[in-house]
């Protein structure tokens, strides 16, 4: 088997496109298309870039899951924005001690979702270095909080969403919860989805938790229609 097309074979064993090996080799795509089509051959030793290839495949596997449909059923959640320098811990600790306080952590395996906040102006960001983050907490049917005038209440539809797996996301949080939702949109435009917006649904939003001693973070876009959904996911 030729160079090209162990190079071809990897890349595909491991799912991963041509725009997303480019990216991890630091070349073109147009390269890796020469590559793999014998057009170009790599200036490293044959050996050396096959272990690279494999190495560099087999690590990004690791950090992430496959892309999957989940249908998410109604419910209802209570959130607050924070727009600071730090929002994501601010918000989050805001939401933790208003669950501690109603009850909330006693009642039921509270979940907290997140997502960014866009309405944030240039000039905020620039001259304040301030950005916004939503906090939320997916409340249990019949919860009804002792202080509900510290946060909005807000009731989310049945939808279908595109969802993948980050492992350890914060050692690299500012490249791999990016390159998350960069894997899921070329998956959507791969497959035809289209992105809807509703406004009783969230268009996306991160969900962090523990599974055998690890961090993960599932990233959830909504998308338009479903063909292929089999996996079923609840919050209440």
């Amino acid at each position: 088997m030729s160079l090209g097309k162990n190079i071809q074979y990897l890349r595909k064993q491991q799912k991963v496109t041509q725009e997303q090996l480019a990216e991890r080799m630091s070349v073109s795509r147009q390269t890796i298309s020469k590559w793999e089509a014998d057009e170009v051959v790599p200036e490293l030793d044959t050996c050396k870039l096959d272990t690279l290839v494999r190495d560099d495949l087999l690590a990004y596997s690791e950090i992430y899951s496959e892309i999957e449909i989940r249908t998410v059923k109604p419910f209802r959640m209570a959130q607050y924005v924070m727009v600071t320098p730090n929002p994501e811990d601010d918000a989050n600790a805001y939401m933790d001690r208003w669950a501690e306080r109603t009850g909330l952590f006693k009642v039921a395996d509270a979940k907290r979702i997140g997502w960014d906040f866009p309405f944030v102006s240039m000039e905020q960001q620039a001259r304040f270095g301030l950005r916004g983050y939503v906090a939320a907490y997916i409340l249990p049917e019949g919860f009804e909080p002792s202080c509900p005038e510290m946060v909005n209440f807000v009731e989310q539809e049945e939808a279908d969403y595109a969802v993948i797996t980050i492992y350890d996301p914060f050692a690299a949080a500012f490249e791999r919860i990016p390159n998350a939702y960069k894997r899921i949109m070329e998956y959507l435009e791969a497959n035809g989805f289209k992105e809807k917006p509703n406004e009783n649904v969230l268009g996306c939003f991160e969900y962090v938790y523990d599974k055998d001693g690890s961090t993960c973070m599932d990233v959830y876009i909504h998308v338009d229609s479903v063909s292929k959904a089999g996996v079923f996911t609840s919050f209440s």
